[in-house]
């Protein structure tokens, strides 16, 4: 099954924990054990899984990505956000997580993220969870 929700960003470039978001829907899908998979269907916005118990983790990632990857004049995409684009490759745009007796199989400190690099927007985020047989 297939189940899809809006999320809006407020920064150009930020991390939002949707953990509850996925869990929510693992829940109400009633699917004790099988596969998860979140993917985002754009191409400046990406899926990552890292620690959600400290918030300078969040800070200290987009930090150093936006050191690896700034933002440049010398770009040669029209639009400008060619950062954006190289930043949504390097962290992927899905990830693909177990379920088991009904939840999400994350480690302790885990937590589900959606990265924006080209924001503010309404982003979608895809949630396909399929039961194992």
């Amino acid at each position: 099954m297939l189940k899809r929700f809006q999320i809006s960003t407020e920064l150009q470039t930020e991390l939002i924990d949707i953990t509850s978001n996925i869990e929510k829907l693992i829940k109400d899908s009633k699917v004790t054990e099988g596969i998860c998979s979140v993917f985002v269907p754009h191409t400046t916005a990406g899926i990552v899984i890292n620690e959600n118990a400290d918030p300078s983790v969040k800070r200290d990632f987009l930090v150093e990505l936006n050191k690896m990857v700034p933002d440049r004049e010398y770009y040669t995409h029209a639009e400008g956000n060619s950062s954006a684009h190289i930043k949504t490759n390097l962290v992927g745009s899905s990830e693909t997580i177990f379920i088991e007796d009904g939840r999400l199989l994350l480690g302790t400190w885990q937590g589900i993220f959606f990265c924006e690099f080209d924001g503010p927007r309404t982003r979608s985020v895809w949630v396909k969870i399929v039961k194992e047989k």
